[in-house]
């Protein structure tokens, strides 16, 4: 599943978990308002009992049930040991952004229910739809019996893999080479030129570039990210003087090869940049710029720095 949609998806679940009240009342009479707190009420208290049966006046308050109504009706039902109407609960709550959770909720139940292959068919359904909480799926117990099952460790790594993507994703790891905190010079004459410290952001979906020049007030930062619909690296590149400039490009024989498209400039020509980083060891990136305004047919030196991881 794409990784925007399903982080999309969450999202979106999130908005409907947090506003279900809000739009219950919209579409029913406004006491329901009450009557969901109660039932949350209940919920958070565990009273299982009471929560089932507000949850499930609630289901038939309005023909536009909240999500949140169905799966914490499915739960309620299955503590109670419910089994049957608590999986059509969850099922009623398979739609949309809740589909994971409702099939994780399903799956508790087969787990209850002692039918470990409905189980685990269930709870690789939510998986693959996104479900993202690898410590829930560790600690709960209603998985006791299923952890020494080799399944379950794969499934359990998914859904770690599911939570940060990005971070077990082979493209958005290739420029990891140039995270650290670095002491910059020019590559010819080794002058001083700046300092810049990199880092992983976003649950290591960015690579967050922080630049301050010696000896002039000037800052910048870039954000670098792998865009896996367009399948390259994209760089967005702010300072503190209003500049901004956008490259695209990505991982060429081991170097990071960046482009711009040609930008109108003050003086009436187009500039083409073309900025690479070359990988020199552990301890060492070279960042290498150049300009065109024959549309790449000639170029010349923008700036040539060298990057030495500080100690």
């Amino acid at each position: 599943m794409n990784t925007r949609i399903w982080r999309i998806a969450i999202l979106v679940l999130v908005a409907s978990i947090a506003t279900a009240s809000a739009q219950g009342a919209q579409s029913t009479a406004r006491p329901d308002n009450g009557l969901a707190k109660e039932a949350d009420s209940a919920y958070q208290a565990k009273d299982w009992a009471k929560a089932a049966k507000l949850y499930g006046a609630l289901s038939k308050a309005t023909s536009q049930v909240p999500p949140r109504v169905w799966l914490r009706l499915g739960a309620s039902l299955r503590a109670l040991g419910e089994y049957d109407p608590a999986l059509a609960a969850f099922e009623k709550g398979t739609q949309g952004a809740t589909k994971m959770f409702a099939e994780y909720g399903m799956a508790t139940v087969y787990a209850a229910m002692k039918k470990r292959e409905e189980a685990f068919r269930y709870l690789e359904q939510a998986i693959q739809h996104g479900y993202n909480d690898p410590e829930q799926l560790s600690s709960d117990a209603s998985f006791a019996e299923f952890r020494a099952d080799p399944r379950f460790a794969k499934l359990t790594e998914q859904a770690r893999k599911n939570q940060k993507p990005c971070a077990y994703t082979a493209e958005n790891r290739q420029f990891d080479f140039w995270v650290g905190e670095w002491n910059v010079e020019t590559t010819q004459g080794e002058l001083p030129a700046g300092t810049s410290k990199i880092e992983l952001v976003l649950d290591d979906c960015v690579v967050l570039e922080n630049w301050t020049s010696l000896g002039v007030p000037y800052s910048g930062k870039s954000y670098n990210t792998y865009n896996a619909s367009l399948k390259r690296w994209e760089q967005f590149w702010v300072d503190n003087v209003g500049g901004m400039i956008y490259f695209y490009g990505g991982l060429k024989d081991g170097v990071m090869d960046y482009y711009t498209d040609e930008v109108p400039q003050p003086d009436g020509t187009k500039l083409k940049r073309h900025l690479q980083f070359f990988n020199l060891g552990p301890d060492k990136v070279r960042q290498f710029s150049q300009g065109s305004t024959d549309g790449g047919k000639t170029w010349h030196m923008e700036y040539d720095f060298t990057y030495l991881r500080k100690k």
